[in-house]
């Protein structure tokens, strides 16, 4: 149970970085005319492409996070509901 709330919060945490650096790092290749410089072609394609890629990735592992956090909850929540529940034995 703990390990879902654990999980939810590294991968929460590691994809709103990974989409902070990728949007930095593409704020600090801008010019003062607000175009993006690039030594060369290739490598204006080939980092476009790597942070697609890696944008989508950051999507999926936020998405992963906030499901687990809704698993840890749904389970937390389902075993308060089977404590309050069951019926108390008398002796």
């Amino acid at each position: 149970m703990i390990a879902s709330l654990v999980i939810g919060i590294i991968f929460l945490v590691a994809g709103l970085g990974l989409r902070y650096w990728i949007n930095r790092r593409k704020f600090y290749r801008r010019g003062p005319m607000g175009a993006e410089g690039f030594s060369s072609y290739e490598s204006s394609v080939f980092i476009k492409l790597i942070e697609k890629v890696g944008k989508w990735i950051a999507y999926a592992m936020i998405i992963w996070g906030l499901l687990c956090f809704w698993a840890y909850y749904h389970e937390k929540n389902e075993k308060q509901k089977t404590k309050t529940e069951q019926p108390v034995q008398r002796r």
